[in-house]
C-alpha cells in the first residue's frame, strides 16, 4: 500500500479507496489537472516497475511469487462525499468507473490495461499495444483494449499533433516580425529575453515552435526544453533537458559515453570547466565513479551550479548565436526557476536570445529587465479564424452552418478549434479527409471534446471563490442561459 499510494501521490492523483487486496485512485478529481490520463498512465508504469521489483524481493527473500493488475479508464463521474452520518467517502461514481474496474479484472500480470477512451486520450505520448476487442461484462458491444507498454516519442501536446500532421499556421504576422527582431538584436551582441503570453490553447508553442524552425533552417544553433504539468513536482527536469541539449547529450545514450562528450565539450569550450567537471557530472545523473563530486553543503553546491551555468551560456554564445527556447514556463519547478533567473543574467551582452512562453498566472522579477519584451498572444480574428476553418474543414456547402457555430463557440481559440474539428470527424459527424470535409449528419449543438474539457475544468479550479459561484448558478440554469436571467439569479 505505501509503494501504491508514492505511485499516486507521486503524479498529483488522488487514493480514495482501499479495497482490501487493491486502491482506487482518480486523477482529475478533486484537483483538476488538464493532462490527467497522462498524470495516470505515468503512475501505471511507475507503479508496475516498483511493484515489479518489489515481487522479485519478495521471491527472493521470502519465496512465494507476487502479482499486481492495473486497469484504466477516463471519462465522466459523479464525485463527491457520499454516505451517512457515520462515514462519508470521497469518491467517484457511474460507468467510467465501471470500466474501469473491469479493464483491472481483464488484465495480465504487471500489464496495465487502457479502455478505449484513455487510450484515444494518451495516444502519441505513450506506446499502445493494441489486444483487440474484448467483450466486456455491462457493455453491450465488444471494446477495443489496449495495454501500455511505454513512454511514447511525444512529451508534449504540441509534439503529439506533429505527429499527427499539423495543420497550417496562419496569422501571428506582427508577432513573428517580433521575434525575428529580437533575434537579430541578439545576433548584433545585444542579448534579448522574449517571454511569449496567453491562455491556454492559444497557440504559444506553436508560434514558437514555427519561429525555432525558421531559425534552424536560417543557421542558428536552437537549445530547448520543456516544463512538463506532471513534472513541477520534479526538481529540475527542463533545467536538466535544456543542459544536455547545450553539451550535445541525446537520449539512451551509455553513461559512459555521456562523461566523454561533456568533458569534451566543456573543455573545448573553456578549460577552467575542468575545475566543476564532477559536480557538473553528479549534477547531470552520470557521475564519474572514479572522481566523485566534493562533498559541500547545499547552498554552496547550488551557487557553483549557478555559476556554472552562467558562464556555459556565455562561453557558448561567445562561439556561435543561439536562441535558448523554455517550452509552458507556467509549469517550471521551483529549482529550474531559479537557474532559469541565471540564464537571464548571462544572456545580457551576449549573442543570445532567451525564449519562453507561459500563461498569464506566471510571473517573475526578472521580468522588470530592459532586455526584457513581453509578447502577448490573443485569439485568432475573424480572419484568421476563416483561414483555420478552411483549412480543417474545407468549403463544402454542407458545414456552412457548422463553421458558423464552432467559430461562435470557440471564440478563436486555435486549440479548441483544431479538437472540435477532430472530435466531430472521429465521431462520424464529419465525413472525408481534412480539408475536404463534408457534415453528414445533423448537428445543433457542440459537445467539449475530451481534450478540451480538462483544459477548462483546470481554468475553473483556478478561479476565485465568487466566480465558481457565478459559474455553478449559470450551470444550473442549463447549458445555455440569457445574461439578464444569470444577473438576477
Amino acid at each position: 500500500f505505501e509503494i501504491l499510494t508514492e505511485g499516486v501521490h507521486r503524479f498529483e492523483g488522488t487514493v480514495n479507496q482501499y479495497t482490501g487486496d487493491g486502491i482506487m485512485a482518480l486523477f482529475g478529481a478533486p484537483i483538476a489537472h488538464e493532462d490527467h490520463p497522462q498524470r495516470a498512465c505515468y503512475a501505471a508504469l511507475w507503479l508496475r516497475d516498483e511493484l515489479h521489483r518489489y515481487a522479485q524481493q519478495l521471491r527472493r527473500e521470502q519465496g512465494f511469487d507476487f502479482q499486481t493488475r492495473i486497469g484504466l479508464n477516463s471519462g465522466e463521474v459523479v464525485v463527491g462525499k457520499i454516505g451517512d452520518d457515520l462515514r462519508m467517502d470521497y469518491t467517484a461514481q457511474g460507468r467510467t468507473v465501471h470500466l474501469a474496474t473491469r479493464m483491472e479484472q481483464l488484465a495480465e500480470a504487471d500489464k496495465p490495461y487502457l479502455a478505449p477512451a484513455t487510450a484515444a486520450l494518451v495516444e502519441g505520448f505513450f506506446m499502445l499495444d493494441d489486444l483487440g476487442e474484448f467483450h466486456v461484462k455491462g457493455v453491450a458491444e465488444p471494446l477495443r483494449v489496449h495495454a501500455l507498454a511505454g513512454v511514447g516519442q511525444a512529451h508534449t501536446r504540441l509534439e503529439v499533433a506533429r505527429l499527427r500532421g499539423l495543420s497550417r499556421f496562419v496569422g501571428r504576422v506582427h508577432e513573428m516580425e517580433s521575434l525575428k527582431a529580437a533575434l537579430a538584436q541578439a545576433q548584433e551582441g545585444h542579448g534579448q529575453i522574449v517571454g511569449v503570453v496567453g491562455e491556454a490553447g492559444v497557440g504559444k508553442s506553436r508560434l514558437c515552435s514555427q519561429f525555432i524552425d525558421r531559425t534552424r533552417v536560417g543557421g542558428t544553433a536552437v537549445y530547448q526544453a520543456h516544463c512538463l504539468s506532471h513534472g513541477k513536482t520534479v526538481s529540475f527536469l527542463p533545467m536538466l533537458e535544456l543542459l544536455r541539449a547545450l553539451l550535445g547529450i541525446s537520449e539512451g545514450e551509455a553513461e559512459h559515453d555521456q562523461r566523454r562528450k561533456i568533458a569534451g565539450e566543456l573543455i573545448l569550450l573553456d578549460k577552467s570547466f575542468e575545475d566543476v567537471l564532477p559536480l557538473v557530472l553528479d549534477f547531470l545523473g552520470v557521475a564519474d565513479p572514479e572522481q566523485a563530486a566534493p562533498r559541500m553543503e547545499p547552498e554552496a553546491r547550488q551557487r557553483q551550479l549557478f555559476h556554472f551555468v552562467r558562464r556555459l551560456v556565455q562561453a557558448r554564445s561567445a562561439r556561435e548565436p543561439a536562441v535558448l527556447f523554455i517550452d509552458d514556463v507556467h509549469w517550471i519547478d521551483a529549482g529550474s526557476d531559479a537557474f532559469l533567473a541565471q540564464i537571464v543574467e548571462a544572456v545580457t551582452d551576449t549573442r543570445a536570445l532567451l525564449l519562453v512562453n507561459f500563461r498569464p498566472e506566471y510571473h517573475a522579477d526578472w521580468m522588470g529587465k530592459s532586455e526584457y519584451q513581453q509578447l502577448p498572444l490573443r485569439r485568432l480574428a475573424a480572419e484568421e479564424t476563416e483561414a483555420l476553418l478552411d483549412e480543417l474543414i474545407g468549403g463544402d456547402a454542407s458545414g456552412s452552418g457548422l463553421r458558423d457555430l464552432i467559430r461562435e463557440r470557440t471564440g478563436g481559440n486555435p486549440f479548441f478549434i483544431e479538437e472540435v474539428v477532430r472530435s466531430l470527424a472521429e465521431s462520424g459527424v464529419l465525413e472525408g479527409a481534412r480539408g475536404a470535409y463534408r457534415l453528414v449528419e445533423p448537428i445543433e449543438t457542440l459537445e467539449v471534446p475530451a481534450t478540451v474539457q480538462p483544459v477548462l475544468a483546470a481554468r475553473i479550479d483556478r478561479l476565485r471563490e465568487r466566480e465558481k459561484q457565478v459559474l455553478q448558478a449559470a450551470s444550473v440554469i442549463g447549458r445555455e442561459f440569457s445574461e439578464p436571467i444569470l444577473s438576477a439569479v
